[in-house]
């Protein structure tokens, strides 16, 4: 079934699905056995070639799963081999029930080896559920490091075996899996973080209790809707004139980084802002005219120009190839008092951190490394529980924040939106001037801070998607966006 636009922490599926099944008058076991049929639909339809298969078990429900799976697929004529994580006698309640339920099929158990048969073509990962809190243990580790390095395609059931369900972080070590198939509700750290890079493609299964547990269950995380594209900007009117769609300053492009305020510029034309001008180092003025007549381009050397630019503006950026030098931390202090909506980048995130302030009206957009020097952590820290340090960046700073890399999320400090969208090639230089030129221009067209962060993050993403599946993702430009920007906003 479609994924969900809904994601729930690992504590509130766990209780949540309980009380759902008895609303519904399931048995656990029930739901055991229909958990352990969605992830065996899921492994067949995708490798139905496939004729001996390696299931891995662990000590919880997990573990259970897996034995459904395994005798659905003895069942089918697969040869199935079974291992099993310590004394399989030791399960309890539902878990053992499936276990006892598989040596009534016939099939028989065995502890890891350091081998995996060479005539394994399909690995399915049932070791480790969402109840994981510390590291992977010795053993285990050594088997998942076994899977990895097998090249043998893996479907991991619910989660990832060392991958947090929470957060999206590698406790230690994870399987890197080819599909993963979730349940009931869908876990918010499958799809940020380093997530991205050990789920795969992700898959769900509600179990027929989904709608008795949304009913019951608050969502801690929502996805960005591509759809929301088109439902938040409306027709233009046949009479519409340039003075409706916003006035942008962009300030940025210090000598030598003249590019990035080119690129964000564009960006910000190409999305629909009625007029759009830049302030930047005087060397890079005849550049910008040349690649964007359209941008009404200055130097930032002449105070009273600059004083009128923000006077005439109703949205003002400031980061794109900013710089860090004297001037660039003036204009950065000068536009900081400006009670106008704001996006802070790049360089300016640098600035910001030296002179923190509070701020409704503000959108920033840092990597993990800004984040964690906005924060005073390590990108570490960051990076082990984003959802944790955007709620701790918007305290700080106020407004929206927007949390690049895989998995973005957008967050006002009331609700999390993450981005499904997006694709590895989108990490080369740039990328984030075309994303500030978005989101600039969705504010000064007169989207709010959040709406304008969260539809700028899925529009961003989606033209990389779109021109990856028609060049491919390895060297892709931020300029190649372009006019995949445009086609997406009509």
């Amino acid at each position: 079934m479609p994924i969900p636009s809904v994601f729930y922490t690992a504590q509130q599926v766990k209780q949540g699905e309980v009380l759902a099944a008895k609303s519904t008058g399931l048995e656990m076991f029930s739901l055991m056995e229909r958990a352990g049929q969605a992830a065996f639909t899921i492994a067949f339809a995708q490798y139905p070639g496939t004729h001996h298969w390696l299931v891995c078990c662990g000590g919880g429900n997990n573990g259970g799963d897996g034995y459904i799976v395994a005798c659905l697929a003895k069942s089918m004529g697969v040869h199935v081999t079974v291992w099993q994580h310590g004394d399989p006698e030791k399960l309890k309640g539902d878990a053992l029930s499936a276990y006892y339920h598989w040596l009534d099929h016939g099939g028989e158990v065995y502890p890891f080896d350091d081998v995996i048969p060479d005539d394994v073509d399909l690995i399915i990962d049932g070791l480790l559920g969402t109840g994981l809190s510390g590291t992977v243990r010795e053993r285990i580790f050594d088997l998942i490091k076994l899977i990895n390095a097998s090249e043998v395609p893996v479907v991991a059931i619910d989660v990832p075996s060392g991958l947090c369900a929470n957060t999206g972080a590698v406790l230690g070590i994870a399987v890197k899996a080819n599909h993963t198939i979730s349940f009931i509700g869908l876990k918010q750290g499958l799809v940020t973080g380093q997530a991205r890079n050990y789920v795969g493609q992700l898959h769900f299964a509600g179990l027929g209790v989904e709608e008795s547990f949304e009913q019951q269950n608050t969502p801690t995380l929502r996805s960005i809707s591509p759809k929301s594209i088109k439902s938040i900007l409306a027709q233009r009117e046949a009479c519409a004139h340039k003075g409706l769609y916003g006035k942008a300053l962009l300030i940025g492009g210090n000598e030598g980084m003249g590019g990035a305020m080119i690129l964000a510029a564009q960006a910000c034309a190409r999305v629909g802002c009625g007029l759009t001008a830049s302030l930047l180092h005087s060397s890079n003025v005849s550049s910008i005219l040349v690649s964007v007549p359209e941008v009404m381009s200055a130097g930032w050397d002449d105070e009273q120009r600059i004083q009128q630019r923000i006077e005439w503006s109703n949205v003002v950026a400031i980061g794109p190839g900013l710089g860090r030098d004297s001037t660039s931390e003036r204009l950065f202090c000068q536009i900081q008092d400006l009670s106008v909506n704001k996006v802070v980048d790049a360089d300016a995130l640098y600035f910001l951190a030296k002179n923190p302030n509070f701020d409704a009206n503000r959108i920033i957009t840092p990597h993990p490394a800004e984040a964690a020097r906005l924060l005073g952590v390590e990108i570490a820290i960051i990076e082990a529980d984003r959802f944790k340090a955007i709620k701790e960046l918007q305290k700080k700073f106020g407004g929206v924040v927007v949390l690049k890399g895989a998995g973005t999320l957008v967050s006002d400090g009331n609700e999390i939106y993450v981005c499904l969208a997006g694709n590895p090639g989108m990490a080369s230089g740039g990328m984030g001037d075309v994303l500030t030129g978005v989101i600039t221009s969705l504010l000064a067209q007169g989207l709010s801070c959040f709406e304008s962060a969260k539809l700028g993050v899925i529009i961003h993403s989606k033209a990389a998607d779109l021109n990856a599946k028609e060049k491919g993702e390895r060297g892709m430009l931020a300029s190649d966006l372009l006019s995949h920007l445009r086609s997406l906003v009509n």
